[in-house]
């Protein structure tokens, strides 16, 4: 089991601190943005190396292009912008100029999730996972805090090829201690337990965790994995942590459909495990309520004392 501290970091500056960190070791990086400085954070980066932003003002489509043909010149090309924008706006972009081209773009969706709350279903963005699983030739990421998220980064870089990663723009705990290592592919085994596993995807590991512990308390022994890395996932060791447990819960801050729900079903079904599935997000076909977005998370039963009612039911 994995350690938590009470540190907490805004994972957008991990990015930052990530643009930093390539440059410093001789990446060509260059990060493209829609008119969204403040939303990525980016002004440290920026005054340090002006050269090394493109700013395309509020034109999504023209930003993924721009990263495209920018990769195809020897750059490391990130986008840093809105998750509901990068995916919505810049679909056909992402498809072609992206994925079907095979240029070495990072796509980094900010604000995932329901994060922009109440400005509503224009600004969520439930979709992106199932949207990019639906595409070619996309690894796809989803770090949990900032130290998994550094070296997610890290490898981003290093990896010629398309990446999306789906960053949290706020700032969580610790939920790995420091001597953490990010293995691509590998499902994250947050807490060990025998009864129920709950499957994480990105920042809602962190109610899962509380609701694990909440669960522990009243007898019930409840495992937490996080499937960080979505594509590419090692199915053989996700089998054989789903094969330890009597009943499987999935929990995101996405549709339950196409993403870690619908993931971990296929797994279920085509290695025909057996197992009991509950599945708790946004319903298929469904947009979002609108408001804060604690209040969002409470609705769904997404959030820990949600995840802990469910578990009761279940347990």
């Amino acid at each position: 089991m994995n350690s938590m501290t009470v540190v907490k970091q805004d994972l957008r500056e991990v990015m930052i601190e990530s643009f930093h960190r390539a440059v410093a070791h001789g990446v060509n990086l260059v990060t493209v943005v829609s008119d969204s400085t403040s939303t990525a954070k980016i002004a440290p980066f920026q005054s340090a190396n002006p050269e090394r932003v493109v700013n395309v003002g509020i034109a999504e489509q023209s930003l993924v292009g721009i990263a495209a043909g920018l990769s195809l010149g020897g750059h490391v090309a990130v986008t840093a912008n809105a998750a509901p924008f990068l995916i919505a706006r810049s679909n056909e972009q992402i498809k072609n100029d992206i994925c079907y081209s095979n240029t070495n773009v990072k796509l980094v969706g900010l604000n995932a999730g329901v994060a922009y709350g109440a400005l509503g279903a224009t600004h969520h963005a439930i979709d992106d996972i199932s949207v990019l699983r639906g595409f070619g030739n996309i690894q796809i990421f989803a770090p949990t805090d900032a130290i998994e998220a550094a070296q997610i980064f890290d490898y981003a870089y290093a990896h010629e090829g398309p990446v999306y990663i789906r960053l949290d723009s706020a700032a969580f705990p610790h939920l790995h201690s420091p001597d953490y290592v990010f293995e691509v592919g590998k499902p994250d085994l947050l807490i060990e337990g025998s009864d129920i596993l709950i499957v994480a995807l990105g920042s809602v590991a962190h109610e899962a965790v509380d609701a694990a512990k909440a669960a522990a308390e009243t007898g019930l022994s409840v495992g937490v994995v996080s499937l960080s890395s979505i594509r590419p996932l090692d199915k053989e060791a996700y089998v054989d942590i789903l094969k330890r447990y009597k009943q499987v819960l999935s929990v995101e801050e996405h549709s339950v459909h196409g993403a870690l729900g619908s993931l971990t079903a296929e797994v279920i079904a085509e290695e025909q495990l057996g197992l009991k599935l509950t599945r708790l997000g946004f319903p298929e076909g469904q947009f979002s309520k609108t408001g804060p977005r604690d209040a969002i998370r409470a609705y769904y039963k997404i959030d820990a004392k949600g995840i802990t009612e469910t578990l009761k039911t279940l347990g």
